[in-house]
């Protein structure tokens, strides 16, 4: 198991460049130390970007490792996920756990039925937007808690 902590990292981004308030996004980093770093940048009301940190106990990191395992995303290509559009919204997940070492972009997923289950890749699709999902709904959720800050869920 100590082995394997130096081979985990996990990136999550949502956001677009080209929007009417510049490069608005929000980001989810955790290192293989269980150091989780959180950004959010949104220039809604000339707001100011949000940073925060926070360390994981093993235990936690462990947990989303097993989600990361047990959602099976390791098997799958976005090879046909819908590329996303110069400024457009865009998702970007990158995961490295153990020998394993993917990089996804696609275009964001706004309806479960019209983007994912009439894409080419329906399956895979539909097993990146549940697994982002849950690493969203725990990651803001930690982030919530450690601070008493109410996490933009983008």
């Amino acid at each position: 198991m100590s082995g394997e902590i130096d081979e985990f990292y996990l990136r999550y981004y949502v956001g677009h460049s080209h929007g009417i308030f510049g490069h608005e996004f929000v980001e989810y980093e955790l290192s293989p130390s269980g150091k989780l770093r959180y950004a959010n940048n949104s220039n809604y009301k000339h707001d100011q970007m949000i940073r925060k940190e926070v360390f994981l106990s093993p235990a936690v990191v462990e947990e989303i490792k097993r989600i990361i395992r047990e959602s099976e995303i390791t098997k799958a290509d976005d090879a046909n996920w819908k590329e996303p559009k110069e400024g457009s919204r865009r998702q970007e997940l990158e995961i490295k756990i153990g020998n394993e070492h993917i990089a996804f972009t696609c275009a964001e997923i706004n309806s479960l039925r019209k983007d994912v289950e009439e894409s080419d890749d329906p399956e895979g699709l539909k097993t990146f937007y549940y697994l982002t999902q849950d690493l969203k709904s725990i990651l803001c959720s930690l982030i919530s808690v450690h601070f008493n800050q109410k996490s933009i869920f983008a």
